[in-house]
């Protein structure tokens, strides 16, 4: 497995027990979701490590004590600490409507209202305090804030996202 078929669900940031639990932190929404796992991928150096659950429970909202089958020790659990835990994008609740995960809307064609075809969408910048759509607009970057406001429409189907945008927005990156 590899980290592009997959989604981030958390880091392991602390050990619970001398017999090897761990905490992992859950980067979502809805930790309700993740309550139950069999299995996570567990990134270790450049791979992603298949570990059964043993058993587990969430506490403190986000937060999901594990015990993983054959980390038996505090030394176990250390050498795991501070990993990131992956799960394959298979395990993802489908989106409906106007909402969507980044990687979802890759290669999608952003259309504004006013102003038309603007490009495709390369990434998902999330870096910022805004997240941005990148647009290739042959050979040009155009950088879109990703605001409610502005997203009108997603269309899976014709993989398209309408948007208004402020008057002049597109124009300072094409002009």
């Amino acid at each position: 497995m590899q980290t592009k078929d997959c989604f981030y669900l958390g880091k392991i940031v602390k050990k619970h027990s001398f017999k090897g639990e761990v905490v992992i932190k859950l980067d979502t929404d809805e930790p309700d979701l993740y309550g139950n796992l069999e299995s996570v991928f567990v990134e270790l150096g450049n791979n992603l490590v298949p570990f059964f659950i043993e058993k587990s429970s969430l506490s403190k909202g986000t937060m999901l004590r594990v015990k993983f089958e054959g980390v038996d020790s505090e030394q176990d659990a250390e050498a795991i600490l501070r990993s990131g835990i992956y799960l394959p994008l298979t395990f993802l609740p489908k989106l409906t409507g106007n909402k969507f995960y980044f990687h979802e809307v890759i290669g999608f064609i952003i259309k504004d209202t006013s102003f038309g075809n603007v490009g495709i969408i390369t990434n998902i910048n999330d870096t910022a305090a805004q997240p941005l759509f990148e647009i290739d607009r042959d050979g040009i970057e155009v950088f879109i804030p990703m605001i409610d406001d502005f997203i009108k429409k997603v269309d899976r189907e014709n993989k398209t996202i309408e948007v208004e945008t402020p008057e002049g927005l597109i124009d300072l990156y094409i002009n």
